[in-house]
């Protein structure tokens, strides 16, 4: 710790940031010091590569944790082969790097393998408390455990390993507060939209998000997971979450997480681990939780986005540019105060670090139940991890997805965007429940909505933009 704490009331970031803060540097930036490193195939192999070309090691391999997610091959007869060209490399160099710095490899064929954003927690890697970094944007993910969670580049990677730790300057600090009672039918992915539309996909720049209120309170930990997932969809540097008895109950008995007397003596520094009466912030957002609705994205960026009963806006009830409204109305394929309900889709796709878990496989297996996919419309379901994977087949997911026509995958990124060389068509529409839309984000001019699990699986039935209480009218 730089310096002792100030006795005056701390937020949870003031917390994590003294914890961790090692040295002031002269750029007004510090030293922060990681507690865990995750890597993955894509730029994982990139910063060990230059680590060894420095002729540096990695200075706690510990601490570091690499998996196979981004570019592998999601079917069932996977190897080091993917569709992307020349990814193959990706995998092996990353497995090679990784073996010779003694890091913990979830390979490909592992049973431990999948997103790091997903496999991270289900595994106990990430902590209450914590200092987490990635290279990859989704690493805010982690805060929903109380984890103070950073996003970074390779070279910043490379930094993290040789050292232990990152420079960087303290983030501002903005405290969304939901309060009241979700209605039943609505989710955190809705809410997540919700928040986008209201805030805009800049209104977080350089923060970080401290999500708080009776609303928050209620989520289970996979739909906290959620929430702070798309926090960067924000543009904020991470979302957190101050850890409570749902977050210990999550956490309690996974495999890295401490046992016995250390869990006791974790548990105790969690507890203070919260925003203190009267911290200040830098912003404060209230929402109220109780006014919410289903959504989903019309147009190329998350925080374009309508109540599911809803039509596409006007320019004016947009708040774009005249000439980027227009931009995406047309790449879109959709017209001024069309109604989404009337817009018929190509694909359904339900898989990614936002809503790939097992809760989620659960919410859209219940929709699901005893339907089909209408005639036309290709669905594919990709779990987290191939321990969702296993925890849904034995549920008997796996055959609700496959009896509704949906392909049944293993674990991977896969087609949330197309590194990995899959893709959907051409100009084709797809409702999915990934966390960004951007232009051929899915594949070449493809047309992304994004939406929940059990939006995407209903639109997936009625072969439509659609939700659960369309069911009932069809």
């Amino acid at each position: 710790m730089l310096t002792a704490p100030s006795a005056s009331p701390r937020s949870l970031l003031d917390k994590l940031w003294d914890e961790h803060a090692v040295a002031r540097l002269c750029d007004d930036r510090c030293l922060i010091a990681i507690d865990r490193t995750y890597l993955h195939e894509r730029t994982g192999s990139i910063a060990l590569r230059e680590l060894a070309a420095h002729g540096r090691q990695v200075v706690d391999p510990g601490r570091v944790f690499a998996t196979m997610d981004h570019i592998v091959d999601t079917t069932d007869d996977r190897s080091d082969a993917t569709r992307m060209p020349g990814g193959s490399a990706f995998i092996t160099a990353t497995r090679e790097s990784s073996r010779a710095a003694g890091i913990r490899v979830f390979d490909v064929q592992d049973p431990d393998q999948g997103i790091v954003h997903v496999v991270a927690p289900e595994l106990g890697l990430t902590l209450p408390g914590c200092t987490v970094a990635c290279p990859d944007s989704h690493t805010c993910t982690q805060g929903a455990l109380g984890a103070l969670a950073f996003g970074i580049g390779s070279s910043e990677a490379e930094h993290v390993l040789a050292t232990g730790t990152l420079r960087v300057r303290k983030p501002r600090s903005i405290r969304i507060r939901i309060e009241g009672r979700m209605p039943t039918g609505v989710t955190a992915k809705d809410l997540c939209l919700t928040l986008l539309a209201r805030v805009g996909s800049s209104g977080a720049s350089g923060a970080v998000i401290e999500y708080t209120g009776s609303v928050v309170s209620a989520l289970s930990m996979e739909a906290r997971l959620t929430l702070c997932n798309m926090s960067t969809e924000l543009s904020a540097v991470s979302g957190v979450i101050a850890p409570d008895e749902v977050t210990l109950e999550y956490v309690s008995g996974r495999r890295y997480a401490p046992q016995g007397t250390a869990w006791e003596q974790a548990v105790d520094q969690w507890r203070h681990l919260y925003s203190d009466p009267g911290a200040r912030f830098d912003q404060e957002i209230v929402i109220d939780g109780g006014g919410l609705a289903p959504r989903v994205t019309w147009g190329t960026s998350p925080s374009q986005s309508v109540a599911l009963d809803a039509a596409v806006p006007t320019w004016e009830a947009s708040a774009l540019e005249r000439d980027t409204f227009e931009r995406v109305i047309r790449y879109m394929g959709v017209s001024p105060g069309q109604p989404l309900s009337t817009l018929a889709v190509d694909a359904a796709f339900i898989g990614s670090c936002t809503n790939s878990r097992l809760s989620d496989l659960r919410r859209a297996a219940d929709v699901l139940r005893g339907r089909r996919v209408a005639a036309g419309v290709r669905a594919i379901c990709v779990p987290g991890s191939m321990a969702v994977r296993r925890s849904a087949e034995a549920e008997g997911i796996d055959q609700v997805f496959r009896t509704a026509g949906f392909e049944w995958r293993k674990s991977g990124c896969s087609m949330c965007f197309f590194a990995g060389g899959e893709s959907f068509g051409e100009r084709e529409r797809v409702i999915s429940s990934t966390n960004r839309n951007f232009e051929s984000r899915q594949g070449p001019q493809t047309r992304t909505h994004l939406a929940s699990p059990e939006t995407v699986a209903a639109s997936a039935i009625l072969g439509r933009i659609a939700g659960v209480s369309d069911l009932g009218r069809a």
